[in-house]
């Protein structure tokens, strides 16, 4: 019996004995968290359809782009709260776990973070203060309010070594245990995350480890890694998946899936990469699927999370959190990534918020469980 079939028979049972519609949340009770990504329009409660799945479906919530340093503290002389005032908002009126999303990076921050008045670089003594004051304020606004953050974003290189960003040519590679150290005293009872991309490849996964290992010596403290999650309909394996979960969890600390969404275009890059810099010209067969996802693609794209999500529930012990960088196909920044004006389809819900098999396959291997 194929995937379709046996979610039908699972889903027709249930309203048989009058349940109500499944829900992500409801399913994974008691395994771990399931959120989305959400962007403006939706915390802002002005994308009703949105709205919908974001009440009925999840218990946690991240911020697409609202508390990145660029939109948050745009300027030198001043903060801008308003938008991520309405996104904690949201969260609690929803009685939602509120994740912040990103401290530290090296993206998506103003110029003028790393320069003095003159466009000279700041001292390693000047950026740490100007750290300092962004971490104590952003992070002590919300304090008590949102439960964990994103301290450091992608501080490495694919194979591992430390990216050269301006916060390491300025302040050395101790600048994530200083960002770690104000994060926790600004918010004692907060978790604290690193989070990155592609460390189900062995190298960036290794030299992950070996940061973390050194941040806990350093004194920081992580509770969790935050495995961002752009997978591939053939990346990574299964064994990979797990392999690298189990890594991280042997260190002592707890592991969420930040950013999860899967892929199912032509690649246009030679590597996977989710580095927000990389961009693609496209061909003339690299967007498929502009009429709707083919039948047999949402079929190797529910088998695809259901491989995925097995893996997930058999590591239960390790994992806290699974939120979907999204809500629905048509939000999703794999649209234009790293490819401009594509048609994907990586989430669980299609352009219309229904859900799709791939919805199904989710569910069932909660059921499973």
């Amino acid at each position: 019996m194929d995937m379709k079939a046996l979610a039908t028979i699972v889903l027709a049972a249930g309203v048989a004995q009058g349940q109500t519609a499944p829900s992500l949340k409801g399913a994974y009770q008691g395994i771990f968290r399931i959120g989305a990504a959400l962007n403006q329009a939706q915390f802002e409660e002005r994308d009703a359809r949105a709205g919908a799945i974001i009440a009925a479906q999840f218990n946690t919530i991240s911020p697409e782009n609202v508390l990145k340093w660029e939109s948050v503290h745009p300027r030198p002389d001043g903060y801008n709260f308003e938008p991520a005032d309405r996104y904690v908002a949201f969260g609690e009126k929803h009685k939602m776990f509120i994740a912040g999303h990103c401290l530290v990076w090296h993206s998506q921050t103003p110029r003028w973070v790393f320069q003095n008045d003159q466009g000279e670089p700041l001292t390693r003594e000047a950026l740490l203060e100007r750290m300092h004051d962004h971490i104590r304020t952003v992070v002590g606004r919300y304090k008590g309010r949102i439960g964990g953050w994103d301290v450091v974003n992608e501080a490495l290189n694919e194979d591992g070594t430390m990216r050269e960003s301006p916060w390491f040519r300025i302040i050395g590679e101790d600048y994530l245990v200083k960002a770690f150290q104000f994060a926790h005293e600004a918010d004692p009872q907060a978790e604290l995350y690193y989070n990155d991309y592609s460390l189900e490849n062995e190298a960036k996964r290794k030299g992950a480890v070996e940061l973390i290992r050194k941040l806990k010596a350093g004194g920081a403290a992580i509770t969790a890694i935050g495995l961002q999650g752009h997978d591939r309909l053939d990346w990574p394996t299964a064994r990979q998946q797990a392999e690298t979960i189990e890594a991280f969890a042997t260190l002592g600390i707890k592991v969420n899936v930040t950013e999860l969404d899967v892929d199912v275009l032509p690649r246009t890059t030679r590597q996977n990469t989710a580095d927000v810099s990389a961009t693609a010209a496209g061909a003339a067969d690299s967007n498929p699927y502009t009429a709707g996802l083919p039948e047999d693609m949402q079929q190797k794209l529910a088998k695809r999370y259901a491989e995925l999500f097995e893996v997930f529930v058999q590591h239960r012990s390790a994992i806290t959190r699974i939120t979907f960088w999204g809500v629905t196909d048509g939000d999703s920044w794999l649209n234009n990534f790293p490819t401009r004006g594509r048609t994907n389809y990586p989430l669980l819900f299609d352009r219309a918020g229904k859900p799709k098999p791939a919805f199904d396959a989710v569910i069932l291997q909660a059921k499973a469980k």
